[in-house]
């Protein structure tokens, strides 16, 4: 059954196919990669016209270097416009600390890519081109999905063509934290949560402007800056709930507050010139109990919702589509998997995710939210931080968490012979 070829291609308003995917994020995108490289007819729905958005996470982990090397991709894809990290320092307080050394690591890419995730998703895109049958589907919505008896199958979407029925064996939510997939199939979210937000913002960077630090903590404030080449990319970490008292204050008391923590920026927030330019990141972990139902999954953030933390939001995503076409890639050749086979994978990324997630709860609780505690008085790192600034092989096991995450996926299965 061909998307691009189906019967039901004839109809403007109802098309078929294998597998729909819903969301063109980074576990969407890679999946759709996978499964199109497989052979498996495979549509993507993005809602967007393009993947241009104020804020996607930015960071391309060893892991997921090791997927693109294992895909083929590795050198046309470093060809694009990145910077790369090597070590993570900070300053807690007055006291510098080094975090984590991924040049420790035991892998060919023993670095963090900064890369724009539009660049990171159209590649993708392009180089899915190749394989018939994979279709990506921009500007087109999903918004709700085709029930028969207990099972999925398919969805709804807008498109600036008009509505449109797309019937699929298997339909794959990967539309983020907001899923309207997992909310239409009733799958029931575990909320974990976090005692903080992020405000997002960029600020000018000049030729002669360099720094290695990746994370400030004062007392009552945090600031996390990646170099992006041309500019700073910044996350100020604000107590959860507090956006509206921040900008009570004004934009001038915020500007000066982030100068203070970071003099480096003192010409580059020039180019805040009003909250436009600060974007709200509302922080979330949860994840759901069940991520299938017949007919469905949920992967991503639309399984699991994570924190900023470490950065690692993009490269779970990428584990889970890896896990998922390992598992499912060939089932899909006769339909719909079994409920069990779904299940699958759940029983594999669960793990993973649940270490990291309580990884990143202890630094929300231990460190965050400590640091966020309104005072004056001296800010000292804690002593695990301490530990590690001490002890270089500590170092590379922080890298080893945050680089190549828990049980990292590797691409198992060959490229359909028809390819």
């Amino acid at each position: 059954m061909d998307a691009r070829t189906s019967p039901d291609r004839s109809s403007p308003r109802s098309m078929a196919t294998r597998c729909c995917i819903v969301g063109g994020g980074p576990a969407g995108m890679m999946l759709g990669y996978l499964l199109g490289r497989a052979g498996v007819d495979t549509i993507v729905l993005e809602k967007h016209a393009d993947f241009f958005r104020d804020f996607r996470g930015d960071t391309v982990h060893p892991s997921t270097l090791q997927v693109m090397d294992e895909l083929g991709l590795i050198d046309g894809f470093l060809k694009l416009p990145h910077q790369r990290l090597q070590m993570m320092d900070g300053k807690f307080g007055e006291a510098s600390v080094r975090i984590a050394d991924l040049r420790r690591l035991k892998t060919k890419y023993p670095f963090i890519a900064f890369m724009p995730q539009w660049d990171f998703l159209n590649f993708l895109r392009e180089s899915g081109r190749r394989f018939p049958s994979l279709t990506v589907r921009m500007d087109a919505e999903a918004t709700d999905l085709i029930i028969s008896g207990d099972t999925v199958a398919g969805v709804t979407a807008t498109t600036a063509e008009g509505p449109i029925e797309i019937r699929a064996d298997l339909t794959i939510g990967c539309d983020g934290r907001h899923s309207i997939v997992r909310q239409r199939a009733g799958l029931e979210v575990e909320d974990i949560g976090a005692p903080m937000d992020v405000l997002w913002f960029r600020a000018g960077k000049r030729a002669d402007e360099n720094e290695n630090l990746f994370a400030r903590l004062d007392p009552g404030k945090m600031m996390v800056t990646f170099d992006r080449g041309d500019y700073w990319q910044c996350a100020y970490v604000i107590a959860k709930g507090q956006y509206e008292a921040v900008k009570a204050r004004g934009l001038d008391a915020f500007r000066g507050a982030i100068i203070d923590m970071a003099p480096i920026l003192k010409s580059g927030m020039a180019d805040v010139k009003s909250w436009d330019d600060v974007k709200l990141l509302t922080v979330t972990i949860n994840r759901l109990k069940r991520w299938s139902r017949p007919g469905l999954l949920c992967i991503g953030d639309a399984a699991h919702a994570m924190s900023p933390v470490g950065g690692v939001g993009v490269n779970l995503a990428v584990q889970d589509a890896v896990a998922t076409a390992n598992l499912l890639a060939e089932k899909l050749a006769n339909g719909c998997p079994s409920e069990d086979a779904l299940d699958a994978v759940r029983r594999r990324r669960e793990f993973p995710v649940r270490m990291t997630q309580r990884m990143q709860v202890v630094v929300q609780n231990r460190l965050i939210s400590a640091a966020l505690k309104p005072g004056n008085e001296p800010l000292e790192p804690p002593l695990p931080v301490r530990l590690i600034n001490a002890v270089p092989w500590l170092q590379g096991i922080t890298a080893r968490l945050i680089g190549l995450g828990v049980r990292p996926e590797h691409v198992q299965f060959a490229v359909s012979p028809h390819r």
